[in-house]
């Protein structure tokens, strides 16, 4: 596996806003006030090109060549965990967060802005793998889908892996989510 720097998986600014990203004190996610508002609609212009949101969701799938072939085009992770919270918003109308115990327990926990904002981002990487991963199989749209996601997290949990690797193990994760819920089709 390849080995580069990793600013897009540690950086907490979003689109350059003071005080933007989910640990902040002026987030205020779901709140129609706060930096968490502001970001969230400066990422529903962001993806709002069908083109673009299948681009991000390929990106995501193949995190290695996407970041070999156009390193300059990498999401921050910051960025995706956003899409996938806007998404998951969503998805509870027409259900395809998973629904009851569904990719909504995995918002709340990223709102709650602890078990994925650790001081230690591959604390924080390897704890999205396994909370993602537990509920994949209520989005998940066969078998396969399911067992490689199972396979990523074992991976992650048990084999002692360099930093860049569980990175673009959550990278795959969260495309992984995205192409399940139809993000390509239905935005946000």
């Amino acid at each position: 596996m390849a080995t580069y720097s990793c600013p897009n998986e540690t950086t907490k600014q979003l689109y350059g806003i003071p005080h933007s990203g989910w640990k902040s004190k002026e987030w205020n996610w779901g709140s129609a006030v706060g930096t968490g508002h502001d970001c969230a609609a400066l990422c529903r212009r962001r993806w709002e090109d069908k083109a673009d949101r299948k681009q991000l969701v390929e990106s995501l799938l193949q995190p290695v060549e996407f970041k070999a072939a156009r390193p300059e085009s990498e999401v921050p992770f910051e960025e995706v965990k956003l899409v996938l919270g806007l998404a998951w918003q969503n998805g509870r109308w027409d259900g395809s967060d998973g629904g009851p115990g569904g990719m909504a327990a995995v918002l709340k926990t990223m709102a709650a802005a602890k078990r994925y904002e650790d001081d230690d981002e591959v604390i924080s990487a390897i704890n999205f793998i396994a909370d993602v991963s537990q509920r994949f199989e209520t989005i998940s749209r066969n078998a396969d889908e399911s067992k490689r996601m199972k396979a990523i997290a074992i991976d992650v949990r048990e084999h002692h892996l360099e930093k860049e690797e569980v990175f673009m193990a959550r990278r795959t994760c969260a495309g992984m989510v995205l192409d399940a819920m139809g993000f390509v089709n239905n935005g946000l």
